[in-house]
């Protein structure tokens, strides 16, 4: 499992623009989708690209550990999780951007790792589950409580574990996300302490304020980024993955807002730094899950969300995953990938 981060290097400038009164959450220009459909929606809904966004009835939005969702986006179909990059132009610096990212792809999840699945979990409530009070390590860089955690939410890596601890609350009434790192239950769960925390309104493409971090160093939501079960056994992810690396740069761009590095080596690759499987990858001798998996990768890309081992892929826990399938992406190289174009970047 990945060791925690550094979460303090935070710009100077921006943070003493966050302490002045008013300082406003930023957002990608034309990203704000108030038409998004709320969890009531009874029907697919055309987008503005003319697609079709899958949605579903809160009844198909199950309750519990690694529930299913139905099918539903976590986020507008506009928001940049959930944008196709497939076509978009490479980054000029792609090339030493990926020999800087030494290794292979490889999944951080699965069925059995020293006897129990591993991964990042999360729980779906409902809007009724009562709220418990959290102190936080990093106040200042995270949304205050309460947050509706169940006394029986998973902590990434179990009760004892000593890495990053996610914690993932998703209320499936309001659709709203809740999410901690370093997260510890108090008095069994009555309250809890964590190192940080992050509230994300799922029906909007708001980002963390800028120099701000989540419950993930690069201030993004943890969630939206996962490989779950049950969209890999529809056969379609329709969002971009989450992934880590072991050095990054003192730099960052949207959708991410935080960096959490020293280095200024233009060779490092910055927090929010897309990556897309190459076209002309041949993945026709995958078994049909990976498949799934790597053509997201080709379709969607994958994020840098933080600081760990180089190419590891996020995921949920779930004993019905195939260790030995989820095993064959490792055959897939660094030089595999390249850079999607990069515009913005805010550098320390």
């Amino acid at each position: 499992m990945r060791k925690p981060h550094p979460r303090r290097l935070v710009p100077i400038g921006l943070a003493l623009l966050l302490a002045l009164p008013g300082a406003a959450a930023v957002t990608v220009p034309g990203l704000e989708s108030p038409a998004d459909p709320g969890p009531a929606a009874p029907a697919p809904a055309p987008t503005s690209a003319g697609t079709v966004e899958l949605l579903a009835k809160p009844a198909r939005v199950k309750l519990g550990r690694n529930a299913s969702l139905g099918g539903r986006r976590l986020l507008p179909s506009g928001n940049p999780w959930n944008t196709k990059v497939d076509t978009a132009p490479v980054d000029p610096d792609s090339d030493a951007l990926i020999a800087a990212i030494t290794g292979s792809l490889h999944a951080d999840f699965g069925a059995d790792l020293d006897g129990a699945p591993f991964g990042i979990p999360y729980i779906v409530v409902k809007g009724s589950q009562k709220k418990v009070k959290v102190t936080f390590d990093y106040a200042e860089e995270s949304d205050p409580g309460p947050y509706p955690i169940p006394r029986n939410a998973p902590i990434e890596g179990g009760a004892d574990a000593d890495g990053d601890r996610h914690v993932l609350v998703l209320d499936r009434t309001h659709w709203k996300l809740y999410e901690l790192w370093d997260a510890h239950p108090v008095n069994g769960g009555t309250s809890w302490r964590a190192g940080s925390g992050a509230v994300f309104n799922l029906k909007s493409n708001k980002l963390r304020p800028a120099g701000w971090t989540s419950a993930d160093a690069a201030g993004l939501p943890v969630l939206p980024g996962l490989v779950r079960y049950d969209e890999v056994k529809s056969g379609r992810i329709t969002h971009a993955l989450r992934f880590t690396v072991a050095r990054t740069r003192r730099a960052y761009l949207a959708p991410a807002t935080h960096w959490a590095s020293s280095s200024t080596d233009p060779s490092l690759p910055p927090m929010g730094m897309r990556v897309r499987l190459k076209a002309g990858f041949d993945i026709s001798g995958y078994p049909k899950a990976a498949r799934v998996i790597l053509k997201a990768m080709k379709a969607y890309g994958m994020l840098l969300a933080d600081n760990g081992q180089n190419w590891f892929v996020s995921g949920t826990p779930d004993p019905r995953w195939d260790d030995g399938v989820l095993d064959t992406i490792k055959r897939v190289p660094a030089e595999a990938f390249e850079v999607v174009e990069m515009n913005g970047v805010v550098e320390g």
